[in-house]
């Protein structure tokens, strides 16, 4: 029996959330110091598949989020199996690439631990969590809509576009090294640990440019937004630009708050979930400027150039 378009759009949409939700739990995991609550990997002990009494509550914790794969998993499964069994063969490429990301996730984040959460590999999780945050809002968005059409922008706004995605990626990777130089480490010995057996970087220095490509970001979004509204651009890619430079401007204040108030824990939890947030309305952005199959023709005004050529 076929499954209905409205079903599989509420699986991609729980996909989302599950994906970004695990980030956030992640976060919690590495700022309770609880990175190494299961000292080892598959298993949480040597002896033990599950946190012994023992591993008190970072076990619980380490334990607990571990606990969450399965459910993202099974939330992933469900949305691939939805997606084979709906007419919508465009989506399957996106729903597989969701679902494979989550055993590489689960290998990796035993690297990590098998490696005393070396910092690189801990970046490295959080990065790869991030493509998966950001394939699955674009199939979110496209099951909502009957197929994708033509392009909206002309080609200097489309590369604009591109570049503030790419931009992104690149605030995100410098905000990774940020937490590497910095003193949330996850380990329960964290405190014991110099800086220096982490990523070793400067963290005034690395914290400057991560701020610098922030501005960088927020420039590129600004002068989107005024050139989609200086063409009359279609009204979904200018509520994207809107909605993505709102979620900007609030993960900037609370960056620069965290650092200067020395990074407490509720504030860099707060952050991370920025962090979700962001991913989630630059892929919404890009996949905006396509619009759907159904999409009206478009004015000469506002046909991209290279579809006149």
């Amino acid at each position: 029996m076929p499954v209905s378009p409205a079903v599989v759009s509420r699986l991609a949409l729980a996909n989302a959330v599950a994906n970004g939700a695990i980030v956030v739990t992640g976060g919690a995991v590495r700022l309770t110091g609880s990175g190494l609550g299961c000292p080892t990997w598959p298993r949480c002990t040597t002896e033990s598949f599950v946190a012994t009494p023992e591993l008190a509550g970072h076990g619980v914790i380490e334990f607990g989020n571990r606990l969450l794969t399965f459910v993202l998993a099974g939330i992933a499964v469900a949305t691939v199996v939805a997606v084979w069994r709906s007419a919508r063969r465009d989506l399957r490429p996106l729903a597989v690439l969701t679902f494979l990301g989550i055993p590489a996730q689960a290998l990796l984040g035993g690297v990590t631990v098998l490696t005393g959460l070396n910092p690189y590999t801990v970046a490295a999780h959080f990065l790869v969590s991030i493509v998966l945050i950001a394939l699955a809002t674009v199939l979110w968005s496209r099951s909502r809509e009957p197929g994708v059409g033509r392009p909206l922008l002309r080609r200097p706004l489309a590369l604009l576009v591109t570049g503030i995605a790419a931009v992104t990626g690149a605030v995100l990777v410098l905000g990774t090294l940020v937490t590497g130089s910095g003193p949330h480490s996850g380990d329960v010995d964290e405190d014991d640990v110099p800086t220096g057996d982490r990523m070793g970087f400067d963290v005034e220095l690395v914290s400057q440019l991560h701020a610098d490509a922030v501005f960088l970001l927020l420039g590129l979004t600004v002068a989107l937004l005024v050139a989609l509204h200086a063409t009359d651009a279609p009204g979904r890619v200018t509520r994207a630009a809107r909605d993505l430079l709102v979620v900007q401007l609030a993960q900037g204040v609370v960056g620069y708050v965290q650092y200067f108030t020395d990074l407490p824990v509720a504030l860099v939890l707060l952050h991370m979930l920025g962090a979700v947030l962001v991913t989630a309305f630059t892929a919404r952005l890009v996949w905006s400027v396509r619009g759907p199959a159904s999409e009206a023709p478009l004015s000469p005004s506002q046909v991209p150039a290279s579809a006149t050529r």
